[in-house]
């Protein structure tokens, strides 16, 4: 496992549909690149030593440098894994749009915990959801020289860096698609993500982050606590009747096992969900930065959604005026994996103000 493949894994196989009315696409090539960005300090004044971020970039620029578009990753996500997303009549069309990939901090591509040599495994200093935004934005203006973006889209983690863009930048875009992704960890997700830090902690293998050898005991539980999230009750009691359970387990367990260099990076992004809280970041209410909003935006959750409560990006959405897309899965965060919305991301990319308030149903829902 490298860094959250876990649910990488997970959210790569939820996302089959996401773009089904564009099957015919398969995807474009795109070369993994890094920006070196040297020194680079945090919000904290901590500084990450000879950091370099990965990103990919698919199709052309315009001559008015208008039709960027930054797509953001899951957790533990990395930017190949939304290659197969973008091309031509793809749920991020190429031909017009010229689309930036990047590999959010301590992805395992992007220098990590896993991968730095002057501050490797729990050396390397904590970082936020905000200091992701910063080391993309710095990529998009020091190094592509783009000072605006047609939108900003977010998955999850991505979603909650795309909610730090409307902060932090609310002029930088004209639109914003965050995906299952919140402004704010709920005290209900930070149970879920502190479960599973607590588990790689408790691996006799860990040692602090300086462990050798698979963490066999700490990443079992910690693909079960993930397992139990992800989905919903309804989903979990569906798929697997209590005489299927033994071997549900033993097939659950034995996805995404790493070591402790894994860990320290599943680790330092947890953290930095915990740490989540845009509101308390800029000092005012919920109400007051939803109204900061300028880009248009477009909010997909799912009520059904375990991992990311979608309660403050309901909240934010309602704020800004914004539409929201309703995923009726019990799926959960992975509503994806039944419910098709590329089409509407499509859509709204090239209109926004077509896509209003709706509910997208599961087919499969009884």
């Amino acid at each position: 496992m490298k860094n959250g493949g876990r649910i990488a894994a997970v959210v790569i196989l939820c996302l089959i549909p996401f773009g089904a009315a564009h099957a015919q696409s398969q995807g474009v090539e795109a070369p993994q690149q890094f920006a070196d960005m040297g020194d680079f300090q945090l919000q904290s004044g901590a500084v990450i030593r000879n950091f370099n971020l990965g990103y990919r970039t698919a199709g052309k620029l315009n001559a008015e440098k208008s039709n960027g578009v930054l797509w953001l990753p899951w957790l533990g996500g990395q930017s190949k894994d939304l290659l197969q997303y973008v091309g031509p009549a793809n749920v991020v069309d190429t031909t017009k749009y010229f689309v930036i990939l990047v590999d959010p901090i301590g992805n395992g591509v992007s220098t990590s915990p896993s991968t730095s040599k002057l501050q490797p495994r729990m050396r390397f200093p904590q970082f936020t959801i905000r200091d992701m935004v910063e080391s993309e934005h710095k990529l998009l203006t020091d190094v592509l020289h783009l000072s605006h973006l047609h939108a900003v889209i977010g998955i999850s983690m991505g979603g909650m860096q795309t909610f730090e863009w409307l902060a932090a930048y609310p002029d930088f875009m004209d639109a914003a698609i965050p995906l299952s992704g919140s402004p704010q960890s709920t005290s209900y997700d930070k149970l879920q993500w502190t479960a599973q830090i607590d588990a790689l902690e408790f691996d006799p293998k860990w040692k602090n982050g300086n462990g050798r050898g698979a963490m066999t005991a700490g990443f079992s539980l910690y693909a079960e606590i993930n397992s139990m999230n992800i989905t919903s009750p309804e989903y979990r009691v569906t798929q697997a009747s209590p005489q299927q359970f033994e071997t549900f387990l033993a097939a659950t367990r034995k996805t995404g096992l790493g070591d402790a260099a894994d860990a320290c990076n599943a680790i330092r992004q947890r953290q930095a969900i915990n740490s989540l809280d845009i509101p308390g970041e800029h000092g005012v209410t919920m109400d007051q930065a939803a109204k900061r909003t300028h880009a248009k935006l477009l909010v997909f959750v799912s009520p059904e959604d375990h991992m990311v409560n979608p309660a403050q990006a309901l909240n934010w959405a309602n704020g800004a005026d914004a539409p929201i897309v309703i995923m009726d899965s019990a799926c959960g965060h992975t509503s994806f994996a039944c419910i098709s919305v590329g089409p509407i991301v499509a859509e709204f990319l090239a209109d926004p103000g077509s896509v209003h308030n709706t509910t997208l149903h599961d087919p499969g829902k009884q």
